[in-house]
């Protein structure tokens, strides 16, 4: 069986995209404008504690510090259990975005700069609870 060289050429591309998923920030991710978030819910995926976070000054010191990390597609897009954080984001009181560390949108991802030591250390030392 012979392949044309259209169908060939078709076929590598379609590998080299892949399901289309890119690098991206949370800032290309989130389609509003991150200086508007006045909540922020954090939930521990091991103890089921979560934390919610009101105030602007914390607010804006953490988005500054994850909003620029790179989330890279996994090759392994299978489905997984559990997640270590849970971080939504609100806009007065409206659910305007969440996010696992590893899922956002359903699709699967490692960070660089590694996102878990950043968010565990600011989920341990803020004093806020739920």
């Amino acid at each position: 069986m012979k392949i044309k060289p259209q169908l060939l050429s078709l076929f590598l591309l379609t590998l080299l995209v892949g399901c289309g998923l890119e690098t991206k920030t949370l800032t290309d991710f989130y389609k509003k404008d991150l200086d508007d978030v006045t909540k922020i819910v954090i939930l521990d995926g091991s103890s089921g504690q979560k934390k919610t976070i009101k105030d602007k000054k914390l607010i804006d010191k953490f988005l500054t510090k994850i909003k620029d990390i790179k989330f890279i597609p996994e090759k392994n897009q299978e489905k997984r259990v559990g997640f270590r954080y849970l971080i939504t984001l609100f806009q007065d009181n409206v659910k305007t975005f969440q996010f696992e560390l590893t899922q956002v949108n359903e699709n699967y991802y490692y960070t660089e700069p590694d996102i878990y030591p950043i968010v565990d250390d600011f989920y341990k030392k803020i004093d806020v609870k739920d």
